[in-house]
């Protein structure tokens, strides 16, 4: 009895190195590695930081891509989803506002082509990227308030689109604080 219980000690406190100590160090290491050390990529625009790559934000002016709703108002603080299920009555109202309010601002635009990220929310309430359908529906909106071509938008959309990783792992995607900046930078 008394050689397990030795060894159990032995055990723990291995694994108390292990875990507690070595883990978390080379851990740290490894994000400082990373592009913002650690702290997330920060976007900057004059000097200034307006945002990270990793976090979504609000764009409601028509002359922005819209992002991605968010269940918690972009908050990284409380970040999470919607509790409501696909038959919730208060869900369903929101997400059909949201579709009447894409179906106001891009005119032409008929409910089946809009893709469903348009106007539901992520797991985390802050997702930075939409697909490339989210931001092809918005190209003639973006393009007329600019006063730009929809080719000269559509082809800022191709330059700002995020392949998936290696050719294989997840859809395309457009991280869309990046291209409103690149707009702005037309």
């Amino acid at each position: 009895m008394k050689k397990y219980i030795i060894q159990s000690i032995r055990l723990t406190l291995v694994l108390i190195v292990l875990l507690c100590i070595i883990y978390p160090i080379s851990i740290a290491l490894a994000a400082k590695l990373a592009k913002g050390n650690g702290s997330g990529e920060k976007i900057t625009k004059n000097g200034k930081t307006v945002g990270y790559a990793l976090l979504g934000q609000s764009f409601t002016k028509p002359e922005y891509f819209w992002g991605r709703p968010s269940a918690v108002g972009y908050n990284a603080a409380g970040s999470a989803g919607s509790n409501k299920g696909p038959s919730n009555p208060d869900y369903l109202k929101e997400v059909q506002s949201r579709i009447d309010t894409l179906l106001k601002y891009n005119p032409g635009l008929k409910k089946a082509e809009i893709p469903a990220d348009m106007v539901t929310a992520s797991g985390s309430g802050l997702d930075p990227n939409i697909s490339i359908q989210g931001a092809e529906i918005q190209i003639a909106r973006v393009a007329k308030n600019r006063n730009l071509s929809a080719q000269k938008v559509k082809d800022l959309v191709a330059m700002n689109t995020l392949k998936p990783l290696f050719g294989l792992f997840g859809p395309s995607s457009v991280n869309v604080l990046k291209l409103n900046l690149a707009l702005d930078n037309l």
